[in-house]
């Protein structure tokens, strides 16, 4: 029983990757000769692999021994979109999540950017893990949305695994949802928003000096059933895109094309 579980769970982040995400993937897997090199994609995102980390980086790093190869997944813009990329990651391919840290960059913007990094005891699958999250962007991307005042985003997941269990504290196996906004003052309200709208589980609040790396952001991550966390994200994200529109003329655009 189990393992047709796992065959399923794997079949359908598959099915994304040949499907509508990956055929109109921003992702590049091609521009460096280095071994180290696996691509690029949104967010100035870049896949990287090392096959065998020398003895003494692997134990300053704090790196389980088991860990030889480890996969990294960098980007100056995205947190969100790269965590709910690498948990598609990680039920597709035979790897762990190592750690996930969030960097204060959006280059410039009010913002994070983020480290994360696979392990595995063989380097084709974390390489394989850096593959799918490259491929994921593209589509996880598609409910941020920007204007030169600040930014939205909003993500949601029908069944969260372990690298949104170690990035949020989400229930592996539960849906998980995640508003986002900057300034921090419009995460407050569509956090509000989220939480009225449906019966829903919080789990998580970060704001500017706790939780975040500073940023001018409030993160407010909820789980519970399907339908009602999908509702609490939809209703989050209507009010949040009246109230971006109020500090800038420019039109609010999704990134890529909006999943949610």
């Amino acid at each position: 029983m189990r393992d047709n579980l796992v065959e399923q769970i794997i079949s359908e982040v598959m099915n994304k990757q040949t499907g509508g995400a990956a055929k109109h993937s921003a992702a590049s897997f091609a521009g460096c000769g280095l071994t180290e090199f696996v691509g690029t994609a949104l967010g100035h995102t870049i896949g990287l692999v090392i096959a065998n980390v020398d003895n003494q980086l692997h134990e300053i790093m704090n790196i389980d021994k088991k860990y030889r190869s480890i996969g990294i997944l960098g980007a100056r813009t995205g947190a969100g979109p790269h965590i709910f990329a690498a948990d598609e990651a990680i039920k597709a391919t035979n790897s762990e999540i190592l750690s996930i840290e969030l960097a204060r960059d959006t280059e410039g913007g009010g913002g994070h950017g983020c480290l994360i990094i696979f392990g595995a005891e063989d380097v084709s699958d974390v390489r394989r893990a850096i593959e799918v999250a490259l491929s994921e962007i593209e589509r996880t991307m598609g409910d941020v949305y920007g204007s030169p005042a600040g930014h939205l985003e909003f993500q949601y997941t029908a069944r969260a695994s372990y690298a949104l269990n170690k990035a949020f504290g989400a229930p592996v196996g539960k849906s998980f949802g995640l508003t986002c906004a900057s300034p921090a003052a419009i995460g407050i309200v569509i956090a509000d928003a989220a939480a009225k709208s449906a019966v829903i589980e919080p789990i998580g609040y970060a704001s500017p000096a706790k939780g975040t790396s500073f940023s001018n952001e409030v993160i407010f991550t909820f789980a519970g059933d399907s339908g009602a966390v999908r509702q609490a994200v939809i209703a989050a994200r209507e009010i949040g895109l009246q109230l971006l529109a109020t500090l800038d003329p420019a039109e609010i655009k999704s990134t890529t094309t909006p999943y949610i």
